[in-house]
């Protein structure tokens, strides 16, 4: 039982929005070196690349060293917290191509649901105390059950029932599968908007997407360091909400990407093809994740693959007012160290 009435609230409140989390996994680079080479004093800097996610009244970002969170208070001010990155895809073999993407997806959720939880706390301000380690677990695997049961068991009912009302090869049934957990995917992602909260959360994911693209815009346009770089809420705020490296789109490459690795499982009973899709499940982010992370280096060749999915995010994200959007400069300034 959970202790009091307003640690209940705050996780049905934190439910929905750990089951967005889910489809906005941001797939940041790995961070790279700050400064030129000290053998080329005249090398432009690099880019320090940015990642993050949207959070309750709030936005985490990723930066080279650490994590930054920012969150909206109730009386109007900014929280602002910081952790370390320390992710395991800088050490072999965890950095391989393929194992590297499974990894990460597994580090943001862990990272994400930290960040989500913390955020509860402090923008629903409802009680002192902290959410324990039981309640979390309990939103934990509820979420997960939730998507076995959203994105795999039912798509899977659903290409099978109509591929023995129509007598279909198995190919077609996976086919089939596949175009029903997109649909399903859409559709939870078009009804979970409907949620107040979770317009919020959507707000600020656009925000952040506006707020990397501005960061993103400014280093092109500028020999300066990027810690150098200055940004506004008034300028960010006319930038796009579309990112084309939104876990959004990278979740609508993993559909396609499971049609063909399913294919070759074979047909078995209900829980060996329940089993296989979630063990092969780590296989298939993998390659979704390079796809994607090749997709975001190729210029216009990438963006125009990436397109339709890209659309898709006009459904995961809103556009955020200039409140929002000082939560996720903050966030940025966190995770970069300028604060």
């Amino acid at each position: 039982m959970l202790k009091t009435n307003a640690n209940a609230n705050i996780l049905l409140r934190l439910l929905p929005a750990s089951l967005e989390l889910w489809a906005q996994c941001l797939l940041a680079e790995g961070p790279v070196d700050r400064e030129p080479a000290p053998h080329k004093p005249q090398a432009r800097a690099k880019k320090i690349p940015v990642g993050g996610q949207a959070v309750i009244e709030g936005v985490l970002m990723k930066g080279p060293l650490q994590w930054g969170l920012a969150v909206r208070q109730p009386d109007g001010g900014i929280f602002k917290d910081r952790w370390l990155n320390s992710s395991m895809t800088k050490r072999y073999p965890w950095k391989l191509p393929l194992v590297r993407g499974f990894v990460t997806m597994v580090e943001m959720m862990g990272v994400g649901f930290r960040a989500l939880s913390k955020s509860a706390e402090i923008a629903l301000d409802e009680t002192e105390e902290e959410l324990t380690k039981k309640d979390l677990f309990m939103v934990v695997c509820i979420s997960i059950a939730a998507v076995v049961g959203l994105f795999i068991a039912l798509p899977m009912w659903l290409g099978e029932l109509a591929a023995n009302f129509f007598a279909l090869s198995a190919m077609a049934r996976n086919a089939l599968e596949g175009v029903a957990r997109g649909v399903v995917f859409v559709g939870y992602v078009a009804c979970i908007g409907f949620f107040k909260d979770i317009r919020q959360v959507f707000a600020y994911h656009g925000a952040e997407h506006k707020t990397i693209n501005a960061y993103e815009k400014a280093h092109e346009k500028t020999e300066k360091n990027d810690t150098d770089i200055k940004l506004s809420p008034d300028a960010i705020v006319r930038e796009s909400r579309i990112h084309p490296r939104c876990g959004t789109s990278f979740l609508l490459v993993a559909i396609l990407i499971g049609i063909a690795v399913f294919s070759v499982i074979g047909k078995g009973g209900i829980l060996w093809r329940i089993g296989s899709r979630v063990a092969l499940l780590p296989l298939v982010i993998g390659v979704s994740y390079e796809i994607i992370r090749l997709a975001s280096k190729s210029g216009f060749i990438g963006w125009l693959l990436m397109s339709p999915m890209l659309s898709l995010q006009y459904l995961t994200t809103r556009e955020p007012d200039l409140n929002q959007v000082e939560v996720a400069l903050a966030s940025l300034n966190v995770a970069l160290e300028r604060e």
